[in-house]
């Protein structure tokens, strides 16, 4: 994958850096590309990721959302120890992947169906930080005496 050179538009772009710093640092975290998955948009503010975890369980994956960040991990159980591969083709290592998530966004819900984990996530913008028309000529402060 090509990388970006942001800096001319740390000159013009106030507050931004986090967001820079995420889009540069995206492929490091998720270098391993395993497992793989894709992020869909529903209505307006709905969104899902489906990740392709096959020969895993619900009890052996793990969703956690912290602030900012949505964690899934994948930690299989022990193994039989008396099997022996003559061919494995089916990946059954650990995972981890990270999501970084914009602010007011929230889980839903999770499901597992057919080796596919769908993670439903919505956008809850308080009604004082939604953006609202102002009249020209209005007060919005009364005059306190």
């Amino acid at each position: 994958m090509r990388n970006f050179d942001f800096s001319p538009l740390y000159r013009t772009a106030i507050g931004f850096d986090r967001l820079f710093d995420l889009v540069e640092n995206t492929n490091a975290s998720n270098a391993g590309g395993f497992p793989p998955y894709n992020i869909e948009q529903g209505k307006e503010n709905q969104y899902r990721i489906t990740m392709a975890v096959a020969g895993f369980s619900q009890d052996e994956v793990d969703i956690t959302q912290q602030k900012n960040s949505l964690t899934v991990a994948g930690k299989k159980h022990s193994r039989n120890q008396d099997t022996k591969f003559l061919y494995q083709g089916i990946a059954e290592r650990d995972f981890e992947r990270k999501f970084h998530l914009d602010d007011h966004i929230k889980v839903t819900g999770a499901e597992m169906e057919n080796g596919m984990l769908h993670i439903d996530l919505v956008r809850e913008v308080p009604e004082e930080e939604k953006p609202r028309r102002i009249e020209i000529g209005s007060r919005l402060l009364e005059n306190v005496e």
